[in-house]
């Protein structure tokens, strides 16, 4: 099989670039070593940044977002009993984000794909990649007990954090860069009316809270645990009154509980790696870098990610400005040290530290009531929350 760009891994950002390279006539094929329905059953980000929503149009799979996706112009802090609005909009000349769940950004993304014709192989095993430093790289892979091969240019990584992409880039290239943190996110999933129309982040000698939303009618909620807890400790009736415990008294009240449709906990960590790119092979998404869910750019990290290498393969096939492909990495790169730097920023602000000593604790409330109190601060988390600029291209 030949084929223009090999997209490796069929996640939310493999999809959205297969779906902008078939529209721009650059043909494609996507490799996933899973189900469909397995990555379907993936309960991640909810969140997406102005530029995300606009790339989704771009790439016409937003008209269902645009439906039941939630507008929100604000976001809230919450600490010491009290709450801060963040007016998104007014702080950032009329930008906002939209709540949409990762999962149904994924099934509109797979619906147009196989709307569109476009060859996905799912279920494929042994993916190796091949000469990605050539003019001529490839993939092989295994499906039904056959090995097969793909002749391509270009081969895009876009299978996350364990995924093969990042490992055929000889460690000598490689440098990583990463922090694990102390604590990971307990998070549960509900058909209970949101506690409030807009998301609130919550700090409280108890640790972090989230009040999430998926709908008008379903909520997510997260809490900071210990990396020491396991699920099955957490019943439903105890993640409530953990909750409760962490939100004003006046928001506690209004909290509506119900049976879990999902329970899980993830740790939190940074990681980037440099490069970006390899030969002809570039990393994208989680293959390159992670985020703490804090700042919620996970998912938006990702299309910026598309957006930076979709448009230089639309120069190098319609123009010929094969100079463009050596610039991916830096101008990748500097967006996703911007969100990292975010990411980070929100997690430090509004998590609870075990080892932090007494200065620290203090410089903690210091930032919170810097970052609350002027408008200067005030507009640094709004533009970065709404997402900064995507690179130019040119």
């Amino acid at each position: 099989m030949k084929t223009s760009v090999a997209i490796i891994g069929a996640g939310p950002s493999g999809l959205l670039l297969g779906q902008l390279l078939t529209l721009a006539g650059i043909d494609n094929v996507i490799l996933e070593r899973q189900t469909p329905e397995y990555v379907l059953r993936r309960i991640r980000a909810g969140v997406l940044e102005q530029g995300t929503v606009d790339l989704l149009r771009e790439a016409q799979v937003g008209a269902r977002m645009d439906r039941e996706g939630l507008v929100h112009e604000g976001v809230e802090l919450a600490f010491h009993g009290r709450r801060v609005r963040i007016d998104l909009k007014a702080l950032t000349g009329g930008k906002t984000v939209m709540v949409y769940g990762q999962t149904e950004v994924t099934r509109d993304l797979m619906h147009a794909r196989e709307q569109s014709g476009a060859t996905s192989l799912y279920q494929v095993d042994q993916v190796e990649l091949h000469d990605v430093d050539s003019e001529t790289p490839s993939v092989t892979y295994t499906t039904d007990g056959k090995r097969h091969r793909i002749e391509c240019d270009y081969i895009a990584g876009c299978d996350g954090f364990h995924g093969v992409a990042r490992k055929t880039i000889p460690a000598h290239v490689l440098k990583a860069y990463e922090r694990v943190y102390p604590f990971g996110w307990l998070g549960i999933l509900s058909d209970t009316r949101p506690i409030n129309h807009e998301l609130i982040y919550a700090h409280h000698p108890d640790g972090f809270a989230l009040c999430s939303q998926r709908s008008n009618t379903r909520s997510r909620y997260y809490l900071q645990v210990p990396l020491t807890e396991q699920v099955e400790a957490w019943s439903d009736d105890r993640f409530w009154q953990a909750l409760e415990r962490r939100l004003p008294d006046h928001l506690g009240d209004r909290l509506e509980t119900g049976p879990s449709l999902e329970k899980s906990i993830a740790p939190l960590r940074s990681f980037v790696v440099e490069p970006m790119q390899y030969g002809r092979m570039f990393l994208v998404g989680d293959a390159a870098h992670i985020v703490p869910p804090t700042g919620a750019k996970g998912l938006n990290l990702a299309a910026s990610d598309v957006n930076t290498l979709y448009r230089i393969l639309c120069k190098v096939y319609r123009e010929g400005r094969t100079d463009l492909l050596g610039r991916y990495s830096d101008a990748a790169l500097s967006r996703v040290w911007k969100a990292e730097r975010f990411s980070w920023f929100m997690t430090s602000l509004l998590h609870e530290f075990p080892d932090n000593d007494a200065f620290s604790r203090r410089m903690q409330e210091t930032e919170r009531d810097y970052f609350t109190t002027s408008e200067a601060g005030l507009k640094t988390i709004a533009e970065n929350y709404v997402g900064l600029p995507y690179a130019t291209i040119e």
